[in-house]
């Protein structure tokens, strides 16, 4: 099932050919350029998982607000449709396509019917938090798949719409998994979730190396304990929130906007020499 919205559709934008894209909005930046046009994703287009509310919807917000028009992927069509209709209301793209990205064959079939493809942020994601004995392996085989697998196959999919584009190495692509602090640390009743995210930050560490030559550079983000209703069903003690705001340094925790807001400084032109690395986004949790 597909809902769109918005007064384009997905694909090529007009006014200018490939190259004066290249230029405006691109791979990369001179010196002396408008901060404005290294933080424009005029002429790109995006796809965002889990994008139908929490940290999905505001990337796919703030994507749109820089000028991409954005593909949004989730499970819910009324929660996609909202973000659609918020998005349109600004004046932004969007188009949503309804299904799961543990659905391989589909997510393949969704991404190759795209016209073009620029960046690919995978963020479609969650946590079981049980102690290590107690999981079971239906727990295990969920988070494994759609942890892991899931960004395994929407990057490769991606990639491969990429380099169908005939100007890919002038014009670049960014794929950009959300990944977590858990995927550079250890913690009690995680270690599935810790086990999926390190797997997330290794192969964004080797698709990087390996897709540099084309232009195509792979980042990941990893946030800490974000303000979303799903963490506070996580943290939803005092005893559990205080453990939570005693490891951040900085004493809070993440917004939505803080994860938004790295994920437009990888996919943007400001970027375009940050390759393989992970922005950690955790008010200081990982540098004790």
């Amino acid at each position: 099932m597909v809902v769109e919205a918005g007064n384009q559709s997905v694909g090529p934008a007009g006014g200018q050919d490939d190259g004066q894209r290249a230029d405006a909005a691109g791979h990369r930046p001179s010196a002396g350029q408008d901060p404005r046009e290294l933080f424009s994703l005029a002429g790109r287009v995006a796809l965002v998982t889990g994008a139908g509310r929490g940290i999905g919807a505001a990337i796919a917000r703030m994507l749109a607000r820089a000028g991409a028009e954005v593909v949004l992927v989730s499970r819910t069509a009324s929660e996609l449709q909202a973000v659609c209709d918020e998005i349109t209301r600004f004046g932004g793209r969007a188009r949503a396509s309804v299904g799961s990205v543990t659905d391989r064959a589909a997510m393949r079939a969704l991404i190759d019917a795209l016209p073009q493809l620029d960046i690919v942020v995978n963020n479609a994601g969650n946590n079981i938090p049980e102690p290590f004995v107690e999981v079971s392996d239906e727990h295990l085989d969920e988070l494994l798949e759609l942890n892991t697998r899931s960004v395994f196959t929407i990057a490769q999919a991606g990639v491969r719409k990429m380099l169908q584009h005939p100007q890919r190495r002038t014009r670049g692509g960014v794929i950009i998994n959300i990944s977590s602090q858990m995927g550079h640390v250890g913690s009690p009743n995680r270690t599935v979730y810790c086990m999926t995210k390190h797997a997330v930050e290794g192969l964004t560490k080797a698709m990087a190396v390996e897709l540099a030559p084309e232009s195509i550079r792979v980042c990941s983000v990893a946030p800490t304990f974000v303000d979303t209703p799903l963490v506070r069903r996580i943290i939803d003690t005092p005893e559990k929130e205080q453990f939570v705001l005693s490891s951040i340094p900085a004493g809070r925790l993440a917004t939505e906007t803080d994860i938004a807001a790295a994920v437009l400084y990888l996919a943007s032109p400001a970027a375009s020499m940050v390759t393989g690395t992970s922005l950690v986004v955790d008010g200081g949790w990982t540098a004790r």
